[in-house]
């Protein structure tokens, strides 16, 4: 299918985030004149395979790079694996971990297969950028160095910040941003997509040494930063609000379905398939009355969840959520454990997977967030006494049958 220039230009600046109306107006001037050369554009997005694994916020970005392969433009899924050793500090407020080698590469080798539930895997080149900041002498390094000033770096919100609460800033924390913006040169890019966090990576970095290197600047694609299931907070494994790439379809749908009615628009814009035209109907329909918040999230959930499982999947998750959270069954494919009596209940539902610690046992159980037979249990020092077999239910979502 064929889109003209102003087709494509809706669907790529969609979900776009600038912060400033004039920079937002010249990169969208400036993707228009690449896509009128009439040939397919070199994007790419990097990736710091800094964990394991990918949570929804970090598909937006790869999200629009299936957009731009959807148009017919080349794409390329970086692993930063030399980028990782270092770490990026543009949302952080203090320095990250150094890595070693051997970290980043276990971390990276499952990064490419998530990927590939949203990006085309024929239509995507995996390149790491070891490939030629590997290869940079120190000398190269100087010579990068000579197109910035340290005004330029701590003039940054994050950095600026650490400066007026004597937080240290460290050398080494300056040098990402010339790795990634040496990441474009190498490849000759004409797009690089990325969230708000990398703005002054990408429009700064690597903007000004590509023209340093007699290369035109590359074009921003700066996509909003997407909230957690609770609506507010930027999504992160830290802060318990993400949604696991490598999931269930039934975890996933039912996340989602607790991401509260104000984030459904930025949920719309930024993971979603859908047109602007489209995202625009649903608002309309919710806004007017003609669509209830709840039904409106159903369809939501069903897209997304579809995006990663499959349309089978999302119906399979629908199904769960309905069957469970709305008619109050219990799920049919609960895992099953033998309960050894005597056992601590905190220590059991931590070494079953149910919990991840014995302090957020806890705090369930404080909060009436663990049920057996139905019952919320309220002693934290429990033991199990089971005799027959029982359902334990932790928190919203999981289910477990235990046998004695």
């Amino acid at each position: 299918m064929q889109h003209d220039v102003d087709e494509q230009l809706q669907i790529l600046m969609q979900g776009t985030e600038y912060g400033d109306a004039q920079l937002a107006a010249k990169m969208r001037a400036e993707l228009r004149e690449r896509l009128l050369l009439g040939r397919p554009l070199r994007v790419y997005c990097g990736y710091d395979p800094t964990a394991t694994d990918l949570h929804l916020g970090h598909t937006i970005t790869m999200r629009k790079l299936r957009q731009f392969q959807e148009l017919g433009h080349e794409v390329t899924f970086l692993i930063g694996s030399y980028t990782a050793l270092v770490g990026d500090p543009s949302d952080k407020n203090r320095a990250r971990p150094v890595l070693t080698e051997e970290q980043v590469n276990e971390n990276a080798r499952s990064y490419s297969e998530q990927a590939f539930r949203v990006l085309d895997r024929e239509k995507t080149v995996v390149r790491a950028n070891g490939e030629w900041l590997s290869k940079l002498s120190l000398v190269d390094l100087i010579r990068l160095a000579q197109n910035f000033t340290v005004q330029q770096f701590l003039v940054r919100d994050n950095f600026a910040k650490r400066m007026q609460n004597g937080d240290p800033i460290f050398l080494h924390e300056t040098f990402y941003a010339l790795m990634q913006g040496y990441d474009a040169c190498a490849m000759e890019t004409d797009v690089q997509v990325g969230g708000t966090d990398q703005l002054f990576n990408i429009i700064v970095a690597g903007r000004k040494l590509q023209e340093a290197l007699g290369q035109r600047p590359q074009v921003g694609i700066i996509t909003g930063i997407l909230p957690g299931t609770d609506g507010v907070q930027r999504m992160s494994k830290s802060t318990g609000n993400h949604i696991p790439v490598a999931t269930t379809a039934e975890d996933m749908f039912g996340k989602l379905m607790s991401v509260p009615d104000t984030a459904l628009g930025v949920y719309m814009r930024l993971v979603t398939r859908w047109s602007p035209a489209a995202v625009q109907v649903v608002e309309e329909r919710i806004a007017s009355g003609a669509l209830h918040p709840r039904d409106g999230k159903m369809q939501i959930a069903h897209e997304i969840t579809a995006v990663f499982y499959g349309a089978e999947g999302a119906a399979q998750g629908q199904a769960h959520f309905e069957r469970v959270f709305q008619r109050r069954e219990l799920p049919d494919d609960m895992p099953l454990f033998a309960a050894v009596a005597g056992a601590k209940l905190v220590d059991f539902v931590v070494s079953a997977g149910l919990v991840p610690t014995k302090s957020e046992a806890r705090r369930l159980i404080k909060q009436g967030g663990i049920k057996l037979g139905g019952v919320a249990v309220a002693d934290t020092e429990m033991l199990l006494q089971i005799t027959e077999a029982t359902v334990i239910q932790v928190g919203k979502r999981k289910f477990a049958r235990l046998t004695p």
